[in-house]
């Protein structure tokens, strides 16, 4: 047999000298610093003393060739970044990149033509004097070699999208320079965005965030010394989430900043101005392996100034928020699918406005009318008699893009901006007339012969659907004898039962809802589900364990659909829709107490089936009134507790970083310890409140101050008012004894410690009068917040989420 002859092995002595030679090169691992001769460079990386901090090159997307050199969190599972220095010069290769110490002393970063893309620019430093190093609160400073607590250059005064904790913002007094906080452009897309955030430059001490450095959309309001005045949750209590951080405000000689920190190291915290132009403040739940919002602003994605761009129309509480409405296309759709839809849309097919034989050729511009929308701002108003007369000074303006008459007539040019669809949150809205291309719509001049040969295609048409109506009922009818007591259809035919999505219902974080009718005349509302990711096996058995539960203040499910990617819901229609509605709505009258009470009655007897009568424990995660739906005669039915069992534990993750509304989460979650049911009673003890008192838990006097409703109701309960934390618009019209009950049940349910809150048949007991309970414990947080004169809101730092 063959050997392989074998090279000698070479000396300790030379592994020695090329180890050496090595690390003279480059930083280790473990190192945290760049300094002269010892670049940084490819997969190479800095990590800070703690490890707390990384710093190296990255790429947000590996579809692209764009590389940028950033930091990240080093001890967390989700690679989150918190600075990008070349924001808006990514280089193409890391490999053949640096980031080195230069003669002149700056850090910079060359490229692989070992030109200069980035640099700290600082003048007057002496060559080979200075080190790059990151330290473990996430800044990266430039500093004097021999004592690196002289710093020449930080990242700290030099934000991206991210403020870390012991950084300030603010304002530099003698120079004028303003810091920011800047949006990445889209979630994989660090360079900047229109969307940012500032100390006012005009002297006070709000804060603004702004759209291209020019249009306010949300201020902080002045600091009043222990809070801005329109952020109240500042004020923590030792409940809360925000009792573990510092905040400062300092109004110097040479510098105004405010700045934040944390109690406890431990805790990995982040406020950031995120893509969808909204400030967040996330704390990281190493449980979870999740980012967990507890405050945002504006809270309304809506309110973020052209968050869809140009003739972009956004919808509240929907997935996505943004879309194109008739004859516009969306603008640049990679950029959309990535996040970023601030390019807006574009028209299908250009004007005709003063195009030659534009009129000839019946190629006039025409209208077409969005109802049920915010108005765009920059009206210009014009005098005219009808909305005909309207219409046609429109027309008469070739800049002219929309008008809308009610009563008087406002005309638009250019860019529609901050359109936005109110149908599904019920606001109301006026109605736009949008100008497209007459090629838009469909010719109206038809000859007696197309006339005629329209009538016998349409016969024709007729008799095929009403064939294909037949042959489809008897199939959907069907369906009851293959899935026994659910029917499972497939896409086509939810597409014909719901008339392919044209009468949508509502949306939120999991999908939209749509109405149909079954062949009987029965109504449903189908569910478009988004984000289940199970196989059509386990779906399918999971959604048969659901459809065996039935209560009657559960909505029941009737059927879905599986087809590959798809995954829809079926569900008994809804007549008098959502608790949010008739409790916080103008339109649908005032629910009188009697109404109130068996509503609130109902609920806890359908979750203490879902907690306690199921084969299975069944956690809702979401209990709000939007997820309480009423039929005919006001029973109220819990809706979208299946998705607790279909989404498993990533329905917790989706559910605390995407819902969008009010202050129902209990305490735990925001400490990321095991959810039980106790999580629902709080959540339902929370919406009690709100079904006594008729309005949100969280509003505002007209001093400005927070009014918290649950302290109030806490207050009145132990002065034996109980009667005053009624609806004021019942007038006084309600059961002393059932109200004193029910604010008792709703203290005992939000209580901090999980033990002391009851069971749902507990509950249950005490709403029938079975049970006499006593007068509960006022929660720690409840105790502050009963006291006006303070700027609290603990739960509202929840409601964000």
């Amino acid at each position: 047999m063959a050997t392989r002859r074998r090279g000698r092995a070479p000396s300790p002595v030379l592994l020695l000298l090329l180890s050496f030679l090595f690390l003279q090169g480059a930083p280790s691992q473990a190192d945290d610093t760049v300094a002269a001769g010892r670049p940084l460079s490819g997969r190479q990386s800095l990590v800070s003393k703690r490890g707390k901090f990384r710093l190296g090159f990255f790429q947000p997307d590996n579809s692209s060739q764009h590389w940028y050199l950033g930091i990240w969190y080093n001890q967390i599972s989700l690679h989150t970044k918190v600075w990008v220095a070349n924001r808006e010069t990514p280089i193409p290769d890391p490999e053949s990149s640096q980031l080195s110490i230069s003669s002149d002393g700056n850090m910079v970063i060359l490229d692989h033509r070992k030109s200069p893309i980035w640099s700290t620019n600082v003048t007057g430093i002496a060559s080979n004097s200075t080190v790059g190093v990151i330290l473990d609160n996430g800044n990266l400073v430039l500093a004097d070699a021999s004592n690196t607590s002289v710093v020449l250059w930080q990242s700290f005064d030099h934000f991206g999208n991210t403020w870390l904790p012991g950084g300030k913002l603010g304002r530099n007094k003698l120079t004028g320079e303003v810091t920011h906080l800047i949006a990445w452009k889209g979630y994989n897309d660090p360079t900047p965005s229109m969307f940012s955030l500032e100390l006012d430059p005009r002297g006070t001490s709000q804060y603004l965030l702004n759209w291209n450095d020019s249009k306010q959309y949300w201020s902080s309001g002045n600091w009043t010394g222990h809070a801005f005045t329109a952020v109240p949750e500042m004020m923590a209590t030792d409940a809360s989430p925000l009792s573990e951080y510092t905040f400062g405000y300092v109004d110097g000689e040479n510098e105004s900043y405010f700045i934040y920190d944390v109690k406890d190291e431990a805790v990995v915290t982040r406020f950031l101005v995120d893509v969808t132009g909204q400030i967040k403040f996330l704390t990281w739940v190493e449980a979870a392996a999740e980012w967990v919002l507890f405050w945002t602003e504006p809270k309304a994605q809506c309110d973020v100034y052209s968050i869809c761009g140009p003739f972009g129309v956004c919808t509240e509480n929907a997935l996505p928020s943004c879309s194109c409405p008739r004859g516009f296309r969306e603008r640049r759709l990679d950029e959309w699918l990535h996040g970023d839809r601030t390019a807006g849309c574009a028209r299908n097919a250009g004007l005709h406005c003063g195009a030659q034989g534009a009129q000839k050729n019946n190629k006039n511009d025409r209208f077409y009318t969005m109802p049920n929308v915010r108005l765009p701002s920059n009206a210009q108003s014009v005098a005219t008699a009808s909305a005909h007369d309207c219409e046609l000074a429109c027309l008469g303006n070739c800049s002219c893009t929309a008008y809308s008459y009610n009563g008087s007539c406002s005309l638009w040019y250019g860019d529609l901006i901050n359109l936005q669809d109110t149908s599904i949150i019920g606001t109301g809205g006026g109605s736009i007339s949008i100008r497209l291309a007459a090629s838009e719509f469909a010719s109206t001049r038809n000859t007696k012969k197309l006339i005629i040969g329209l009538v016998v295609a349409g016969l024709v048409v007729a008799v095929a659907v009403i064939v294909l109506i037949i042959l489809r009922s008897r199939r959907i009818r069907s369906l009851r004898r293959v899935e026994g007591s659910l029917m499972a259809f497939t896409y086509r035919d939810l597409r014909f039962v719901t008339k392919n999505f044209s009468g949508k219902l509502g949306g939120g974080a999991f999908g939209s809802v749509f109405e149909g009718s079954l062949p009987d005349a029965t109504l449903v509302a189908v569910k478009k589900l988004e984000g289940v990711r199970q196989g059509e096996k386990q779906f399918r058995a999971e959604v048969s364990t659901i459809g065996t539960i039935q209560h009657v203040n559960l909505i029941r499910l009737l059927g879905f659909c599986s087809e590959r990617t798809r995954r829809l819901l079926v569900y008994e229609h809804m007549p008098k829709g959502s608790l949010d509605r008739h409790l916080f709505g103008t339109s649908q009258g005032v629910l009188c107490w009697d109404t109130r009470y068996q509503i609130a009655l109902g609920i806890a007897r359908g979750l203490d089936y879902l907690h306690e009568k199921c084969r299975d424990c069944i956690i809702h995660c979401d209990i709000k009134p939007e997820n309480i739906l009423l039929d005919d005669a006001f029973v109220p039915k819990v809706a979208d507790f299946g998705l607790a069992k279909l989404m498993g534990r990533d329905f917790s993750r989706v559910l605390t970083t995407m819902r969008g509304t009010v202050g129902y989460l209990a305490p735990e979650w925001i400490a990321g310890t095991a959810i039980t049911t106790k999580a629902d009673v709080f959540s339902y003890g929370m919406m009690l409140f709100e079904i006594i008192s008729g309005r949100r838990n969280v509003g505002q006097r007209p001093d400005g101050t927070v009014d918290f409703f649950p302290s109030t109701a806490v207050s009145l309960l132990f002065d034996g008012d109980v009667r005053s934390a009624v609806d004021s618009q019942l007038g006084g019209n309600a059961d002393v004894a059932e109200v004193e009950r029910a604010c008792k049940v709703a203290c005992w349910c939000v209580q901090e410690a999980e033990s002391a809150r009851p069971s749902m048949g507990m509950v249950v007991q005490v709403l029938e009068g079975l049970v006499d309970i006593n007068v509960p414990p006022i929660p720690r947080s409840l105790k502050v917040l009963a006291d006006p004169s303070r700027y609290i809101e603990f739960f509202s730092g929840l409601s964000s989420i």
